[in-house]
């Protein structure tokens, strides 16, 4: 049986570049994953927006690493990962979501963050062409941005390969057990490995993981759907996010919306459905594109002529909070959770690698300490994040 200081359970968002941080700081790390190859689970779903832009210190710090992590990545390494600083734009269209976004700077504003309330002129020198008709103006962060999950994981994957992290794919986990000497042992459909600590980082699967030592985490996946067209020339700048939900019939099963020009020239979007479907099937369904190309061109109809490429749709790994659960486990400190990343994993990911590693390391800093109490599975899970 091989022995390793850490065994990372999942090769997604937040497993590949938690790997490249670990042996990164020389740790013995495999990561085992079902799937043939990185990224394969929701990763390759994810539409590729990145923001610091949160309501709370947990996300808000991780992400501000995450970007410093993702902007510097060519610069330093050389692979193009796909990273434009495109920004992010939240237009508010009612006296309500206005208040809310400019109550929420005043949360965002303490860390640093470069978020600004534009008036309507000054939105549309930004967004020329979107809809006039009862906009109150918008928050814009133009040093959020934007890059290619595909290329990125791919980056991150052989970068933790040359720092000598280890992977075994087209493995399934069958059981973990927790032994008197404190390593945790894990049987695949492969073969049996040991670890001084596991990572849970299964996603859709986490609930799953944690039930092999008799814990019970509240994660549950719920389907959003996303699309991409055509590459275009470039018109506009920002991710746009739409907070109203619809109130028209023909779209009334939509909550918000949002969307964004990539490195290429495509528009990505994305719909958050009003009611949720809960679960992991991931057939696309005939309802999504309709409402949300409705909805896009009435908010800006610059986007009636493009091309729909394809659509998919992927899950969210949900806590009823909507933040993410990190850190050790009471009942058994050796196991760290990484888990329900609520359809956020890829911005986070980058950030909580380094996190995680110093989890690993007993090396925690007192910053490390604050965000986890935001990710702490014990907490009160009875609130509810704003603009996830």
């Amino acid at each position: 049986m091989k022995n390793y200081d850490v065994i990372i359970i999942g090769a997604g968002s937040v497993g590949v570049p938690t790997a490249m941080s670990m042996a990164q700081n020389k740790i013995k790390v495999l990561v085992i994953d079902a799937l043939a190859s990185p990224g394969q689970g929701q990763n390759k779903k994810a539409i590729g927006g990145i923001r610091a832009t949160h309501s709370d210190k947990g996300k808000i710090t991780t992400c501000q690493r995450s970007i410093e992590i993702f902007s510097t990545w060519k610069e330093i390494h050389g692979d193009d990962i796909g990273w434009i600083q495109n920004g992010y734009s939240f237009p508010a269209y009612t006296d309500e979501d206005a208040k809310k976004l400019k109550d929420l700077m005043k949360i965002q504003k303490p860390f640093k963050l470069d978020i600004d309330w534009l008036t309507p002129k000054e939105y549309l020198k930004i967004v020329p062409g979107i809809n006039e008709k009862n906009l109150k103006g918008a928050t814009y962060s133009p040093k959020d941005g934007s890059a290619s999950p595909l290329l990125a994981i791919n980056a991150f994957y052989f970068k933790s390969l040359e720092y000598g992290a280890q992977y075994k794919f087209n493995e399934s986990v069958l059981d973990i057990l927790v032994s008197n000497d404190k390593k945790i042992k894990i049987t695949t459909n492969k073969g049996e490995y040991k670890a001084a600590k596991v990572i849970n980082a299964a996603g859709n699967h986490a609930r799953q993981m944690g039930q092999m030592i008799g814990l019970d985490f509240p994660v549950v996946p719920d389907s959003h759907e996303g699309a991409i067209t055509e590459p275009v020339q470039r018109f506009f700048g920002p991710m746009i996010v739409d907070l109203r939900p619809s109130q028209d019939p023909d779209t009334e099963d939509s909550a918000n919306f949002y969307f964004y020009q990539n490195n290429e020239g495509q528009v990505i979007f994305c719909l958050t459905p009003k009611h949720l479907m809960k679960g992991t099937a991931s057939q696309a369904t005939s309802v999504f594109l309709p409402q949300v190309a409705k909805r896009m061109v009435e908010l800006f109809p610059k986007l009636a002529n493009l091309k729909v490429r394809r659509t998919w749709r992927g899950q969210y790994p949900m806590t009823p909070d909507g933040f993410p659960i990190v850190g050790e486990t009471k009942e058994f400190p050796e196991f760290i959770n990484a888990i329900g990343l609520c359809g956020q994993g890829y911005m986070l990911g980058p950030g909580l690698g380094e996190i995680l590693t110093r989890i690993a390391t007993c090396e925690l800093t007192q910053d490390d300490i604050d965000v986890l109490k935001h990710f702490n599975l014990y907490r009160d899970f009875s609130g509810i994040e704003q603009f996830k």
